[in-house]
């Protein structure tokens, strides 16, 4: 593999030193060796650095960044500092599985599009259960904000892309970055962002390629867990006019409608709906779903989807016996 095919890895960091040196371990274990691996440490955090110079690997850079940036402005700094054509993200509390890279560069080689954003289904782990997601892939020339906003079904998990499932190259990313003024949303508004260049495609590797921890409680709070339909609402609206409009109502529909709903605002139930008719077109499916994310919240809906796989396994069982 020559140099031109060198991966750069970015793994942004704080406060979290046993389990980003798990996260770095799973990137350094690749089957795929040409790689750099580096940790953003997003601000003074000297548990961290110790705890990164007992991996004993030349690929391994820690950059120690000299304030707190946030997760977007940590991997922005990563990616200047690559020297990888190829880049991918790690958050630390979550590991890659040993083929993630090779096959996703694969992917990419064999893509139409010079720009490709390559993704992967990954293994949830979440407080109900573990998942395989996304449950749905995207159909060919399906937009990237379409995918993404338009839902299908009623439970979490249809449509993904999180950012430790992204390789792209580092180019689109360097006219692209990711916008450090997000607390929330900023790997949606890169995908949504990136996804207007006229050389970005959407690419999938069908089995699961990451273990994403999804468990947010009170003793791991993570900024993308954060509850507030009004931040979401301002943001979508940001982005309203490189969208389309059925995406924009996708987006009302199953992000906006149910964060109000899980933070009990019922008064906001016709202002997100009203606006899902001004600036979307949501279709009839769309206006069902939305009535039932209110009456049945998120948490119910997983608990219920935990019990369905659930009896489908044990039904597969009985089959295989």
């Amino acid at each position: 593999m020559n140099s031109l095919e060198l991966v750069s890895v970015i793994i942004p960091s704080l406060n979290r030193p046993q389990l980003v040196s798990q996260a770095v371990r799973s990137a350094l274990a690749q089957t795929m060796e040409s790689i750099e691996v580096i940790v953003v440490i997003d601000g003074p955090d000297p548990a961290t650095a110790d705890a990164l110079k007992l991996i004993d690997d030349k690929r391994l850079i820690v950059m120690e960044l000299p304030t707190n940036v946030g997760a977007a402005g940590a991997r922005n700094a990563g990616i200047k500092a690559a020297t990888g054509t190829w880049i991918a993200f790690l958050d630390d509390d979550d590991e890659w599985l040993p083929l993630k890279l090779e096959w996703q560069l694969e992917v990419a080689h064999r893509s139409t599009h010079r720009s490709p954003i390559v993704s992967s289904r990954f293994i949830a782990h979440t407080a109900n259960g573990d998942f395989i997601w996304p449950t749905r892939l995207p159909a060919q020339n399906t937009s990237i904000p379409e995918y993404l906003f338009i839902r299908e079904s009623l439970f979490l998990g249809e449509a993904f892309i999180v950012t430790p499932t992204i390789l792209t190259k580092k180019a689109l990313l360097e006219k692209i970055p990711f916008s450090s003024k997000l607390p929330r949303h900023e790997d949606l508004d890169w995908l949504v962002r990136a996804s207007q260049e006229s050389d970005v495609g959407l690419e999938f590797v069908a089995e699961p390629m990451a273990i994403v921890n999804m468990m947010y409680g009170k003793k791991r709070k993570s900024l993308s867990n954060i509850n507030d339909w009004k931040y979401s609402l301002n943001w979508i609206r940001s982005v309203r006019e490189l969208i389309s409009p059925q995406a924009y109502a996708g987006f009302m529909i199953a992000v906006v409608g149910p964060t109000a709903s899980t933070e009990r605002d019922w008064q906001a139930f016709l202002p997100i709906l009203w606006e899902t008719f001004s600036f979307g077109k949501p279709r009839v499916f769309d206006i069902f779903l939305y009535v039932l994310m209110w009456m049945i919240p998120q948490e119910l809906r997983q608990k219920l989807r935990f019990l369905l796989k659930s009896k489908d396994n044990a039904e597969n069982k009985d089959k295989s016996t």
